[in-house]
């Protein structure tokens, strides 16, 4: 219940024009960094009163992103390694042989790979589902003419978007949102079903129709790793010593799909998800890379492992770098802020704390407050967590329903589809690293592509949602 109202504070008002000055230079398609930096740097000056302060928070706050981000960066760092010896051994192109014949077209593969991680991500959940996916079915797609913008879209929107939102098997967010609103997950997984069904199908549908014309590679600008009919012949291109090395291919090309799958059964026999199923995903990719360099290149293996573990961080890092000066102006708006500006600023963060005064001073009745728990959970989104805000929008759901008669559930259900379609993520870049990594493309890029279906999904959920309440 939220029984006490919010006072602002000029850092409130300040970290809130940092957060539209950043948006707004997004919008523009321009680099946001530099922004980042200077109102971490006045946030830190006004919030601990001194020009040194300022000068700390914005190393304090860019370590702490780092270590927030850690975990994906060597996740991603570790799925390229292995990539990247894929390639040199060839194997990836006779995993990519037999999936040619299901991925026909651009239109069709965009359909499949978003399904295909769609099931991955409701058991294993997104983050080693994209690894898995990404690894395996990423080539493919790609050689079926799938530009990777659009691949990332559908990993992306599918993933992060439909099965993290709803997730109604492992049900990690009924569960915090239900806990917080004093009712039970089931509720919120039968009572609010059909706004979780009519976000992800307006969204999915919307994006699919937006962008079906430019999701293939044009004629004119083929692209890099997409094959013609004389590039066939000559991958994989393997010199000439090399009955082992085609060997070597093939060994790994049976073994990749092998031991991920058995990653699979590992996780669901053992109910494995979240950091635990990562880290098996990565586990297996590096001890992958190390085996398939053992093989293929025996006395040079120890020298290609570094190789490939400096290919591979080098590109994550490369990826990251921007991402993580941007995601630590945004920590500071969740409860990150007690670690980088220390303990006397601890508690819900300033976002929490803007959407709590929202939620005291607007006028209120059913619809007003679906729409406040709309914006509410979109606003607790934007520090890239997506679960962060969950205890807040289910909070709000129970005050909001107790006030004006409505449904708990669909108000719990409208508040933990926005705070993790925007934050879990599909909206902010820092939220999107993962997928935009694995497929090479920028997240900002990602990011403004998901927009407007995601904002056409927030309406249709929204109507829904008016209906049931």
């Amino acid at each position: 219940m939220l029984e006490t109202a919010i006072t602002l504070t000029p850092l409130h008002y300040l970290y809130i024009i940092g957060v539209i000055v950043i948006l707004t230079v997004m919008i523009l398609k321009k680099d946001t960094p530099a922004v980042c930096i200077g109102f971490l740097f006045l946030i830190g000056a006004v919030g601990l009163g001194s020009i040194i302060g300022g000068v700390q928070v914005v190393f304090n706050s860019i370590l702490y992103a780092a270590i927030q981000f850690m975990e994906i960066i060597a996740t991603i760092a570790l799925v390229t390694a292995l990539s990247k010896c894929l390639m040199d051994l060839g194997s990836d192109y006779l995993l990519m042989t037999p999936m040619s014949k299901v991925m026909k077209t651009p239109q069709v593969t965009w359909w499949i790979l978003g399904l295909t991680m769609l099931i991955f991500s409701l058991f294993l959940w997104p983050s080693p589902s994209v690894a898995l996916v990404g690894a395996i079915m990423l080539p493919f797609a790609v050689r079926a003419g799938l530009k990777p913008l659009a691949a990332a879209m559908a990993m992306n929107l599918f993933g992060h978007g439909i099965a993290l939102s709803y997730d109604f098997v492992i049900q990690g967010a009924p569960a915090i949102s239900a806990g917080a609103a004093g009712i039970d997950a089931s509720q919120i997984l039968s009572e609010g079903k059909y706004i979780f069904w009519a976000m992800g199908a307006v969204t999915v549908i919307s994006a699919f129709l937006l962008n079906r014309k430019s999701m293939a590679f044009s004629e004119e600008n083929p692209a890099l790793h997409a094959l013609t009919a004389d590039e066939e012949e000559e991958i994989p291109d393997i010199p000439e010593d090399s009955g082992r090395l085609k060997k070597a291919a093939v060994i790994l090309a049976i073994l990749t799909p092998a031991a991920f799958l058995c990653d699979i059964i590992f996780m669901v026999v053992f109910h494995l998800n979240g950091g635990d199923a990562t880290s098996i995903v990565s586990g297996t990719a590096v001890l992958l890379m190390c085996a398939g360099a053992v093989l293929g290149f025996q006395k040079r293996a120890l020298e290609k492992v570094t190789d490939y573990l400096t290919d591979g961080f080098l590109f994550a890092i490369k990826i990251f770098a921007p991402v993580i000066v941007i995601g630590a102006f945004f920590f500071l708006g969740g409860e990150g802020i007690g670690q980088i500006m220390g303990d006397s600023f601890a508690g819900n963060g300033i976002m929490n704390d803007w959407a709590v005064w929202l939620a005291h001073n607007a006028p209120m009745n059913k619809y007003m407050a679906a729409l406040i728990e709309l914006i509410v959970g979109g606003l607790t989104g934007l520090d890239g967590s997506g679960f962060s805000g969950l205890p807040l929008t289910g909070s709000l759901a129970n005050t909001f329903g107790s006030a004006v008669g409505a449904s708990v559930p669909v108000l719990a259900s409208l508040g933990q589809i926005a705070a993790i379609f925007v934050g879990g993520g599909t909206i902010v870049p820092w939220g999107i690293i993962p997928v935009a990594a694995i497929c090479n493309v920028s997240p900002l890029e990602l990011a403004r592509k998901n927009l407007v279906p995601v904002f056409i999904g927030f309406t249709a959920a929204f109507i829904v949602a008016c209906f049931l309440l």
